[in-house]
């Protein structure tokens, strides 16, 4: 082993000095091997040493059929994010704790590339781009235009509440190896750039779903598609994948004009997508060490979120936002463990552009240890050319949790709070008299508006609106939920439209409230709310753990019973609205189409159901959760599939047309 990674030392250095690098400039000569390698994979041996790894540390179990463990080729079946989910944090985590991250990452490489070509389906459903095309950006970023607000313009949208009960389902794709759909795919006039969790990015036709063109990246793509138009005229497809590199691609070639790390730490991962103005783009960068901190063997914690802006023609860095300070050592436990902190303060959302005031707002999660900080589960506003902390909003103070708090394990912090990040990307919201407002959604169920220019550095409120009843009470500890507003909200005129998940939870005090209602933007008013119901009747067999406890568990779920009657039905997935309409995604994988006026359904299907996908793939849908729905013209665009604490798995991409 140890002469294999020898010469995988030796090729980097190789790569390096081929390319004109001088290692021994770098700050960190390692991580900048590492960064190589990414780049570099295709001309490395990974799979073969991340089999030589497999062959000593896990086959003495996954071969041996005594043991009930998935076999090589089972496990062949599955991205390689999926398989890294497992290791790091889910399952496996135990087993596989004494590996390194590089160690797990090379395992992961090696059994998802084992199970033979899962893009054959390409050459069957393959098309010829057109000459010429409509250039209309239909969906460029994460909040479908300016200020993520998730706003469909009615000349872009073709549909509307007198249409949109004709929608109908016009092709589908599936995806091979793939049980999550997440990446929000970008639309430019009659293409469809989509991204999966296998790491493969299409063009498609966006009308016939026919593949246009195709690429692979090493990890499974994670962030939305975000579109820079620089100024001379070059465009970019931007995202992230699982291992938090950043990619710029050529739109046409879909060939990779460069590549970036977006580490902070081994943990650091992309959740939120990228923003791009004016030749910058803002990077979220988040962690999950707040699941590994569920092993008691993890020493807890040293990650932090933070923003990174980057250069877009070339992707230089420009500068870094750090969310906490570096973690130091506080001390011992009573068992004599090492605990660090500060930590967490994860930028989970997508940062929203302020041009004229030029500056960029995030929301951020808890801390992972004590101390905690005054950035954690806040608005924070920065300078958009330097970086700097203009002003913070801080709604919950003292959140101190992570994964540990589930199990009473070591490292819950002592008087752990409840887990109240700020998931949803802030809105910047104009009302009808010319005044501006922040508009924040946490997963405490509350929805708070801000000032964007409070006087101070301690943020203003203007309103603020219990959504769901998430928040428990003053002794939040092991108590969260998974409840509140996740992923994002839409406005539309004069309202807000605001997604609850509110699973159901044995939990004192606590009364799930999942739904969508509609917010006057002036006062916070709650205009219309719709109640989700579950609608079927729940085998008890079929209720799941928390979270990331659920991820872990070895219980065999019923899956066909669990999409008979989803344990999950509350509404996770981000919103979308146009003049008249907002569509919501359930995690039972029903979509439905509000009237934004009178919060009436006017269209709703089941995505969860077998599909016969067009390419010939096996298809299933799932869970809609993430990534809320694209709209171009007449056409609706749908993923369906989202399984990571266990909700439905799925890989489809629905696409349906209002009829002619």
């Amino acid at each position: 082993m140890k002469k294999l990674l020898r010469a995988i030392a030796l090729l980097l250095l190789v790569i390096a000095v081929a390319g004109g690098a001088s290692l021994l400039l770098m700050d960190n000569p390692m991580k900048t091997l590492e960064s190589m390698a990414i780049r570099h994979a295709d001309k490395l041996p990974l799979a073969y040493v991340g089999e030589k790894i497999f062959d000593r540390h896990c086959a003495s179990c996954h071969d041996n059929p005594a043991m009930h463990a998935p076999t090589r080729e089972a496990l062949a079946g599955f991205s390689k994010e999926t398989i890294l989910v497992a290791l790091e944090f889910g399952k496996m985590q135990p087993m596989a704790a004494h590996l390194s991250k590089q160690e797990r990452s090379l395992i992961a490489v090696y059994l998802a590339g084992s199970g033979g070509d899962h893009a054959a389906w390409t050459r069957d459903h393959g098309c010829t781009a057109p000459a010429s095309s409509d250039d209309t950006r239909f969906a460029a970023n994460w909040g479908l235009g300016e200020h993520n607000r998730r706003f469909v313009p009615a000349d872009r949208a073709g549909m509307d509440a007198g249409n949109v009960g004709t929608l109908e389902l016009a092709w589908s794709l599936a995806f091979p190896k793939v049980t999550d759909m997440r990446s929000q795919p970008a639309i430019i006039g009659d293409t469809l750039y989509f991204g999966d969790k296998t790491g493969k990015l299409y063009a498609i036709d966006r009308k016939s779903g026919c593949i246009r063109a195709h690429t692979e990246v090493l990890s499974g793509i994670r962030s939305a598609i975000t579109v820079a138009d620089l100024g001379d005229g070059t465009r970019l497809l931007v995202f992230a994948d699982s291992m938090a590199s950043i990619y710029a691609m050529d739109p046409v070639t879909l060939e990779k004009v460069w590549q970036q790390d977006a580490r902070l730490f081994d943990t650091s991962v992309l959740t939120g997508s990228i923003s791009y103005h004016d030749g910058r783009l803002f990077v979220p960068v988040s962690s999950y060490e707040a699941a590994a901190a569920g092993s008691a063997s993890h020493v807890c914690c040293h990650a932090h979120g933070g923003v990174i802006a980057l250069r877009a023609a070339d992707g230089d860095k420009l500068w870094t936002w750090h969310a906490t300070p570096e973690a130091t050592l506080q001390g011992t436990d009573g068992g004599g463990r090492e605990m660090y902190g500060p930590s967490g303060a994860s930028v989970w959302s997508t940062p929203t552009i302020d041009a004229r005031r030029n500056r960029i707002y995030i929301g951020t999660g808890q801390n992972l240890s004590h101390p905690t900080t005054d950035t954690s589960d806040a608005v924070i506003a920065l300078d958009m050319d330097s970086g700097e902390l203009v002003w913070r909003f801080q709604a919950t103070a003292q959140d101190a949790w992570n994964a540990a708090c589930l199990n009473d394990g070591p490292n819950c912090p002592e008087n752990a709070g409840g887990d109240f990040d700020f998931g949803a990307s802030i809105i910047l919201a104009e009302l009808s008299d010319g005044r501006e407002l922040l508009l924040a959604g946490q997963k405490s169920g509350d929805v708070w508006a801000l000032d964007p220019d409070p006087v101070g550095g301690d943020g203003e409120v203007v309103w603020t609106t219990r959504v769901s009843h998430a928040a428990i009470g003053p002794n939040r500890a092991r108590t969260t939920t998974n409840g509140g507003v996740h992923w994002g909200m839409s406005v539309s005129g004069d309202r807000l439209f605001v997604a609850a998940a509110d699973p159901e939870r044995d939990r004192p005090g606590y009364i799930p409230k999942p739904g969508l209602q509609a917010l006057n933007l002036a006062d916070g008013e709650i205009l219309w709310r719709y109640d989700a119901q579950r609608g079927c009747e729940l085998d008890e067999a079929n209720r799941l753990g928390i979270g990331l406890e659920n991820m872990r568990s070895s219980q065999q779920q019923d899956l066909q019973g669990q999409y008979r009657c989803s344990f999950y039905y509350g509404l996770s997935a981000a919103t979308t609205a146009t003049p008249d309409l907002v569509f919501s995604g359930g995690l039972d994988g029903r979509l439905r189409a509000f009237d934004a006026a009178s919060g009436g359904i006017l269209w709703e299907t089941n995505t969860a159901v077998p599909v016969e996908a067009d390419n010939r793939v096996n298809g299933h849908g799932g869970a809609i959760d993430v990534d809320g729905q694209t709209i171009a013209d007449g056409w609706l665009y749908v993923q369906s599939g989202y399984s990571m604490f266990g909700q439905l798995p799925g890989n489809v991409l629905l696409a349906y047309r209002v009829r002619p």
